[in-house]
């Protein structure tokens, strides 16, 4: 039988994709379905708010991944008066992880690995990440060895992609890291080392490295919203475009599902 695996706020399920690719069985829980077109979750969805879960309920699980909302953290990163203003974020969501983990762990009789993803900007509220992948950053049962990340490059018409060795570009850096996703029509453009969005290359490594995922609030200092939306925070086009760069790296998903494979299958 397949190592069964459970995807906590899973969005559209890119840490699935990566599990089921390995061959795990999946259940993904969200308080929400996510689907946008083609775009919609892989596996079996239970739409179920994470917080009434008990973890006596995944004793059979080899595996527990998880992404809860990174909103709060990625706005309190940001480099303006009222963000830094605001009072602690709620850890609960992110708390409820390593509770169901716990839950889980003393229902089985057995430890059971947990990986949980947010933002750089986590990290003053729940702790210092054990690595990061690009921007998405790994709490709990890290593997020792991971993937290495490959930064990006530019491609004749001037527009960013994954591929390559880490190396220079013509303006000597590289300040997109695969896995940190700026979605096509963003605004983005490398001319002459500027974009719309921001006003060189050294503010967009930065927001990035804050954490956001590839956008920064639209109206903030570093100007207009990097999606490139005039959409409201709540439609359905914005929600689309948050998924989508919330989604986990297939490489990134894909290895943490094969380092916890073997052991899955010894629990069965």
């Amino acid at each position: 039988m397949k190592p069964l695996a459970i995807d906590l706020f899973c969005g559209l399920g890119g840490w699935t994709e990566g599990l089921l690719a390995e061959g795990y069985r999946v259940i993904g829980f969200d308080i929400e379905r996510h689907r946008y077109g083609g775009a919609q979750y892989p596996a079996q969805l239970v739409l179920q708010d994470v917080t009434t879960l008990h973890g006596a309920q995944f004793k059979t699980a080899a595996l527990i991944v998880a992404s809860p909302p990174c909103q709060a953290y990625s706005y309190r990163a940001m480099p303006w008066t009222r963000a830094r203003a605001l009072p602690p974020p709620d850890n609960t969501l992110f708390e409820a992880c390593f509770r169901i983990q716990r839950e889980a762990c003393a229902a089985a009789g057995r430890y059971i690995p947990i990986v949980v993803e947010n933002v750089k900007g986590a990290q003053p509220w729940v702790g210092r990440a054990r690595w990061h992948y690009g921007s998405f950053y790994l709490w709990g049962d890290v593997p020792a060895l991971m993937p290495i990340v490959r930064r990006a490059t530019k491609n004749r018409g001037g527009s960013w992609f994954n591929i390559g060795s880490p190396g220079q570009t013509e303006l000597g850096r590289n300040p997109v890291h695969e896995g940190v996703k700026i979605p096509i029509g963003s605004g983005i453009r490398t001319d002459k080392g500027r974009s719309a969005a921001f006003q060189n290359y050294d503010q967009l490594r930065e927001s990035l490295e804050r954490g956001v995922k590839g956008f920064t609030p639209s109206g903030g200092p570093l100007g207009k919203n990097v999606l490139g939306c005039k959409h409201g925070s709540r439609s359905k086009a914005r929600k689309a475009a948050s998924a989508q760069i919330a989604k986990i790296p297939l490489p990134l998903a894909r290895h943490i599902a094969a380092v916890y494979y073997d052991q899955g299958h010894v629990c069965d």
